[in-house]
């Protein structure tokens, strides 16, 4: 997905967002990110829920923990 995409598909989730403290909890994530370079994944911690953790996971292994001797070569 291009990056605009993404901007725009992240705008979209946050308009459905109801939950305050999921709110606060991006807010701050924008604001510290404007102070540094990058985010990490411990600027995450307690966004996530339990089912969206599960599908990131099953996601990494399913594609990224994969390796493929020919490709080596």
């Amino acid at each position: 997905m291009f990056q605009e995409a993404k901007k725009i598909q992240l705008i979209e989730d946050v308009l459905k967002v109801k939950n305050e403290a999921t709110l606060l909890e991006l807010e701050r994530i924008l604001k510290k990110s404007k102070n540094r370079k990058s985010v990490t994944v411990y600027d995450f911690v307690g966004v996530f829920s339990k089912k969206e953790v599960t599908q990131v996971k099953k996601a990494i292994s399913e594609s990224c923990e994969i390796i493929h001797p020919d490709e080596w070569r």
